[in-house]
């Protein structure tokens, strides 16, 4: 199993702070399944707002963080590092649950499988978990395409 550090994932993804969820690939099979994780800290810009009084890392950027991860197994899987030319969309997510609250000080492991890929739409099952304890999981959909 491969890893990668940061420096390496900016290889394929377009995102960049405060906008990049992933800090590290912890494990990478081709077409089949990656584990990234994202250090919570208390710095994040979102905290300041989400919530004040209780800092909680908002739901849909724990999604987001999955879908990077997905996006991160196939264009690696694909051997497709970021040109300019093409984004790897998130174009839909079933089955969403949240079990847990994440804060700063966690370290957010998720696992992503993929379950299907065709014509450059990618079906994955992701799991964020913390401490081994899950805090949420979906199923995601996520889209090849040109820019423009």
């Amino acid at each position: 199993m491969e890893t990668m550090t940061l420096e390496e994932i900016k290889k394929y993804l377009p995102h960049r702070y405060p906008f990049l969820l992933v800090d590290r690939v912890v494990a990478f099979e081709q077409d089949k399944r990656i584990v990234v994780e994202k250090n919570v800290t208390a710095n994040e810009p979102f905290f300041q707002g989400h919530f004040p009084h209780f800092a909680v890392m908002p739901g849909v950027l724990i999604v987001e963080a999955m879908a990077q991860g997905a996006a991160l197994l196939s264009l690696r899987s694909m051997g497709h590092e970021n040109d300019g030319k093409y984004v790897y969309y998130f174009v839909g997510i079933d089955g969403a649950r949240f079990k847990r609250p994440v804060v700063p000080g966690d370290r957010l492991v998720i696992e992503v499988e993929q379950l299907r890929l065709a014509r450059g739409v990618g079906k994955f099952r992701a799991v964020a978990r913390v401490d081994d304890a899950v805090a949420s999981e979906a199923e995601l959909l996520c889209a090849l395409r040109p820019i423009g």
